[in-house]
């Protein structure tokens, strides 16, 4: 719970102090640039309150780590993902999408802190603790933390802690572990194919080099 509140507020906070011009440049999310990605953050905070407000009575069908599945890599015909560009355009200026996720963003925040972690929601058809729920996203936020910086060099990387925390999350996924080379940030960046290992890289990555990338949905 600590490390979910801790990796969100450093991404909020990544986002409000981002100069208005860095809005227009490209993400690490293929084919978007950063507003459309904090587009995407204002419509996973809305997701984080409906989800810790729609309780479950039935026993959880996953986990943290059993949340994700391992898809396909996008072709860009998903229609949310299309819509995306387009709601963040409407925005006009930035202050208007920093506003939004500042808002609704805190509002996900203190939800998620006054929440019991032992207990239940929904969420995709699927039910899981509010512990778990939280952990899963703990991994959203790391991974779009390092997407939003992706071309601002001098912008504040996620918290150590929560960088750990996510590579750790990762290695349960794929069920194996990134080579102990690799720092925690290379590791999601390599494993996410956000970024293209060297032949070293893929040399000590060994057998796991054939399982990547992981793509989470």
């Amino acid at each position: 719970m600590d490390l979910f509140s801790r990796s969100w507020a450093a991404l909020r906070t990544a986002v409000a102090e981002m100069p208005d011009e860095s809005f227009e440049l490209p993400s690490g999310c293929t084919g978007w640039l950063v507003r459309d990605l904090v587009c995407h953050l204002v419509i996973d905070a809305q997701d984080v309150l409906i989800t810790l407000v729609t309780p479950a009575a039935t026993e959880p069908t996953v986990d943290a780590v059993t949340y994700w599945n391992l898809v396909d890599p996008p072709t860009g015909e998903d229609p949310l993902d299309a819509l995306i560009p387009r709601l963040a355009a409407a925005y006009g200026e930035p202050r208007l999408l920093k506003f939004h996720l500042d808002d609704v963003g805190s509002a996900a925040g203190r939800a998620a802190e006054l929440a019991d972690p032992a207990a239940r929601v929904s969420t995709q058809d699927q039910v899981l603790t509010v512990g778990d729920y939280l952990s899963a996203y703990l991994l959203e936020w790391t991974l779009h933390h390092l997407d939003l910086i992706a071309h601002l060099p001098d912008a504040a990387e996620p918290p150590a802690e929560t960088l750990a925390a996510a590579r750790a999350a990762l290695e349960k996924i794929a069920g194996a572990s990134f080579p102990i080379s690799f720092s925690d940030k290379d590791a999601l960046l390599i494993g996410t194919g956000r970024r293209t290992p060297t032949d070293a890289e893929t040399a000590a990555l060994g057998e796991l080099a054939t399982n990547l990338p992981l793509i989470l949905g």
